[in-house]
């Protein structure tokens, strides 16, 4: 039975879910989770007409209640109905279980029906993580790139943000990265350093080159792997990755760059890099990667520290504006201006 796809929680009806579901719910009730920027997360705790092998509770993933948001992002829309309908299954990256998911021809209006992965957290993007998360997210990640390293199939699968660079993308890209900083510095003032401010403008204009940089070595990306995207389990065993809006293909290590570089403190980070980058590299061995030492996954991953500007720019510039995103963006940047200095990363770009 087709449904119409619900905009709003009150939208997500019992009539919904009946037929999303394939079985009679009687009643549903939604409170909001999460810290979305882009869309709108609630818990559904769900009454069924008679006993079902289906949960009490899910999550389901809106689009933001913002049309001009939701107009801009249509485009990520699209990514994570194509994450969960088409991808999930060939990655061993840990996902919620993914009972419903539609999307509109416009991209404009999604729904996504999840597993409920509660008593599991979300990651504290402001407050950053420890040693035995971060590590935990860097082995998760892996399981995104391993089983899709160097494959063709991935380099411009219909459905990615941000597919792997041409040069004509990547030209693109970095025209976008330099409006966008421009955009996200003015809004935050004299709340960043000035370091952190001439950090960012430098990078953002070396983008072009540095998607460029290294062409032979992709795999899908998440592109926004952060704590806010992470939830983790009280006893700190296991993790579970959220939110596709963002994937893309390009250099792996963008991905462990930007998550250690923006969830992180800073002295911390600088104290667990090596750890952490071979705790990755070990990860991707056991997928089967080859002919990929410790020394070219070192330099990969300082090469992709610009990741973290790069995001963080775009989602500060067009995201929506909410007092806790700009604080987050202002730590997520000035964190990973900081990263890049400590790692040279760009001399690996000025360099070429």
């Amino acid at each position: 039975m087709a449904v119409s796809i619900p905009r709003s929680p009150a939208d997500v009806t019992p009539e919904f879910l009946t037929a999303a579901l394939g079985t009679n719910v009687t009643a549903v009730e939604a409170e909001p989770i999460g810290t979305g920027q882009t869309g709108a997360t609630y818990r559904l705790t769900v009454t069924y007409a008679r006993d079902v092998d289906l949960p009490p509770t899910f999550a389901v993933k809106l689009p933001s209640q913002d049309e001009t948001v939701r107009e801009r992002v249509a485009l990520g829309y699209r990514a994570e109905h194509a994450f969960y309908t088409r991808i999930a299954e060939s990655v061993r990256v840990p996902m919620p279980r993914m009972y419903y998911c539609d999307i509109s021809d416009d991209g404009g209006d999604i729904v996504l029906l999840l597993a409920d992965m509660a008593p599991a957290v979300q990651g504290d993007q402001i407050g950053g993580c420890d040693a035995t998360e971060a590590e935990l997210a860097v082995r998760a990640i892996a399981g995104l790139h391993g089983p899709t390293w160097c494959d063709p199939a991935w380099a411009d699968f219909p459905g990615l943000v941000m597919p792997l660079a041409t040069a004509d993308i990547a030209k693109g890209m970095g025209d976008l990265a330099v409006m966008a900083t421009q955009i996200t510095l003015d809004r935050l003032g004299d709340r960043m350093a000035d370091e952190n401010r001439s950090t960012a403008t430098q990078s953002m204009a070396k983008v072009t080159p540095w998607l460029l940089a290294e062409p032979g070595r992709f795999s899908l990306m998440h592109g926004d792997y952060r704590l806010d995207n992470l939830l983790f389990t009280p006893d700190r065993t296991a993790i579970t990755v959220v939110d596709w809006q963002t994937l893309g293909a390009g250099l792996p290590a963008r991905d462990l760059a930007y998550f250690t570089a923006t969830s992180l403190l800073p002295d911390l980070r600088a104290e667990l890099d090596e750890h952490l980058v071979a705790a990755y590299h070990d990860e991707l061995l056991g997928y089967g990667v080859t002919d990929y030492d410790r020394d070219a996954c070192w330099r990969d991953y300082r090469l992709g520290m610009l990741q973290a500007p790069l995001i963080t720019t775009l989602g500060c510039a067009f995201a929506g504006n909410t007092e806790r995103g700009d604080e987050m963006m202002r730590v997520m940047l000035e964190r990973g201006c900081q990263a890049i200095r400590d790692l040279d990363s760009m001399d690996l770009i000025t360099r070429r």
